[in-house]
């Protein structure tokens, strides 16, 4: 069913990285207006470019903010409504990464991840929610990870930060379904970004080696692409989804818990 959002207008911030960008793509061919938002501006322009040649007329804007600044809220939020007057729907995706044992973990990089990984979510998601509840049909969908309830060695921080994610999803959903909003989380399992393959290759890994590293991390036994992710976050966004909210999504392809 074509335009599953049309006439909804969607943020999505890290909209340059894999699954922010396959998402952009899908809520334009769906109708959607977007905003696209990422710190790296060289990225988001070519994320934008190729979502404007694979969907001829689509509506987007992109900013360049770094959501560990509390003011980005705000800035994102204003522009939005100057751009299109409404925001009916808010995907959280911003992302960083560290690689620390929790017995080593620095307090600045703690801070790093929590501003970015889970207090931007709450941040924008403050600024934005009168534009959301005046919608009368807001969806937040927050992008958690499967590390949330599935936990590892040495990125602690990352991962605690997504288990806040599917907690506070929760919380806005009960707090907010007053108000005709649903929040949700999706949980990615396996997902081949650009920011993997290049990180592979950084470290002398070939596509082969990280082919094999799926085959045993999940039943499907391979890499998700990011376009599986987004259609998860499609649903969760649009009224097809109207009887959910407050619940976490595994998108794993059946991820083997250790």
């Amino acid at each position: 069913m074509a335009g599953r959002l049309e006439g909804k207008v969607a943020v999505i911030t890290g909209g340059a990285g894999g699954i922010g960008s396959a998402t952009g793509q899908l809520f334009a061919e769906e109708g959607a207006r977007i905003v696209l938002v990422d710190r790296d501006t060289a990225a988001l322009a070519d994320v934008a470019a190729r979502i404007a040649a694979a969907v001829p007329g689509a509506a987007l804007v992109t900013l360049v903010e770094d959501m560990g600044e509390e003011a980005a809220s705000r800035r994102i939020v204003e522009a939005t409504i100057g751009a299109f007057g409404r925001i009916d729907v808010l995907v959280n995706n911003a992302g960083i990464r560290a690689y620390e044992p929790l017995a080593v973990a620095r307090t600045e990089t703690w801070e790093s991840i929590l501003r970015v990984n889970l207090l931007s979510y709450a941040l924008l998601t403050r600024e934005a929610i009168d534009h959301l509840r005046a919608s009368g049909r807001g969806s937040v969908v927050n992008i958690s990870s499967t590390h949330a309830v599935n936990p590892r060695a040495g990125m602690g921080q990352y991962d605690v930060a997504k288990a806040g994610i599917i907690s506070m999803t929760k919380t806005l959903a009960f707090e907010e379904a007053r108000h005709g909003i649903r929040a949700n989380a999706v949980c990615p399992g396996l997902t081949l970004t650009p920011f993997h393959v290049r990180r592979a290759a950084e470290a002398g890994r070939s596509r082969q080696d990280l082919d094999d590293e799926a085959k045993g991390g999940c039943l499907a036994g391979r890499w998700a692409d990011p376009r599986e992710i987004a259609y998860p976050i499609l649903w969760l966004a649009s009224d097809e989804a109207s009887y959910v909210t407050a619940t976490a999504i595994m998108v794993d392809g059946g991820r083997f818990v250790t």
